[in-house]
Formats: C-alpha cells, structure tokens, sequence
C-alpha cells in the first residue's frame, strides 16, 4: 500500500436480505391495505426465510474467492435484518473470528420514515395527501416528512461514515451492510454524483436484496488513488446458489 493510499483496496457494499418486512409490505399492497401489518418496530425486523437462504448464498460466494479478495472488515447497519444478514454471511463464508472485525454502525441504518411509517402509497395518499403533494413537488431528494428524513439527510450522516472508512481503514478489504437507500447514497457520495444521475440509477432498476456493489483501488485515477465502481447491484452469487433474487422496497418504504 502506497502512503498517499486513503481508501480501502475494496469495498463491498451489500444490501440485507429479504426481511419479514419484505413480505408484510407485499401482502398489504395486494390486499389494498393502507397500513402494513408489522408486530414489532422496523429497527427489530428478522430476515425472512428467503433472506436466510440468499445471505447464505453470498456467504458461499465470498468464501469462494481468494483470501486477499475477502472481507476483513464488516460495517453493519443497526437494523436486525442487516445484522442477521452479516453474520449469516460470516458464517457460511467460513471466517475465522481472528481473521476481520464487525462494527455496527447506526448511520448506516434505513431512512427514517417519521409519520408516514408503515403506510403503502394508498395510506400516505388517504392519511397524509398533503405529504403527497410535498413529495411531489420537491422529489424524493428533498423531500423530508415530518419525523423522518430526505435523502440529503441520509447522504450528511453517511458522510462522516465515509471520512471514517477512509480513515481507518485505507488499504483494507470492507464489507458494508446496509439498505437500498444506502447503497445509492454510498455512490451517489463515492462517485460525486449529481441528484438528477442517482435518481435516474434508482429509476433504472431496484436494488436487489444481497446485491453487491464493488468498488476497488485504483491509484491511477489521482494523485492519492480512487474508488473505480467494479459492479453495481450483482446477483450472480444468488442465481448460482439457486437463491431466488427480489428487490422489493421494505416496509416502511412506500414513499422512497
């Protein structure tokens, strides 16, 4: 590793797997239900059945590559699905306890909904039009309902998560667990986009549960190196297992 090096060799960033959340939100929006049936908070949401299967199934795939291609370092939000997707991974990946170090990280948590948490768009259109309306006129880059966040909100607490990586763990091998959300706003900061470029990326497709995205050093792109995005939102590693692939909002996302 060079001295002028400030980020990690590489850094996956994976979003958890299919939650019980996943599938309450389903089942209220096909039954024309304003609110989801959920019995505890979003922070304590478990993994579906299929979120166990397809976290094991990238567990496998990271167990497959090579040592120096490994995660070393494991940043996990603080929602259960995530935690319960991370040591899922750890597990079946086969690492020894000795050989990385898991953080859990609170700024890396879901967007925060406020009043419109657990409504489908039916129950934020009959309970809340005039969030509606907001949401409508600002988009969903500013737009902040009360008690919750906007996107920008969630991109000025995940800035200092990246300050943080960039400063403990340069040359590293990190693997970050989060939610959809995160995972545009880790490129939307990595890659300096524009609002109108990560809107279109979330308009193009969902991003699927235990997708990985990659990035990996290259310190050919400035004089103190670069991330130089590698994959976006793969899920090889499911279909080879044989894991079924979703990418449905979770359940308290109905207005993402």
């Amino acid at each position: 590793m060079k001295n002028s090096q400030i980020w990690p060799d590489l850094l996956y960033i994976v979003r958890h797997g299919e939650s019980a959340g996943n599938v309450a939100r389903d089942a209220a929006v096909r039954a024309g239900r304003p609110m989801i049936d959920l019995a505890t908070r979003d922070v304590d949401v478990p993994l579906s059945e299929l979120g166990e299967e397809q976290s094991r199934a990238l567990g496998a795939w990271f167990a497959a590559l090579a040592a120096d291609e490994r995660p070393n370092v494991i940043l996990t939000s603080s929602y259960v699905r995530a935690k319960n997707t991370a040591d899922l991974i750890v597990e079946r990946a086969g690492l020894p306890k000795d050989s990385y170090s898991l953080v859990v990280d609170e700024r890396l948590r879901e967007k925060e909904f406020g009043i419109l948490d657990r409504l489908t768009g039916l129950g934020i259109r009959e309970r809340h039009p005039e969030q509606a309306e907001f949401r409508r006129l600002l988009g969903k880059f500013y737009h902040r309902p009360p008690g919750g966040e906007s996107w920008c909100d969630v991109i000025l607490r995940l800035r200092s998560a990246v300050e943080m990586i960039s400063r403990e763990y340069c040359g590293q091998r990190v693997l970050i667990v989060g939610h959809s959300v995160v995972v545009l706003c880790l490129r939307y900061l990595l890659e300096h986009m524009t609002e109108d470029e990560i809107l279109a990326i979330d308009r193009a497709e969902e991003v699927a549960n235990c997708s990985v995205t990659l990035y990996r050093h290259d310190a050919s792109l400035g004089p103190r190196g670069n991330l130089a995005l590698e994959l976006f939102n793969f899920v090889a590693p499911l279909e080879q297992a044989g894991a079924p692939v979703t990418s449905k909002p979770d359940a308290n996302v109905a207005a993402r």
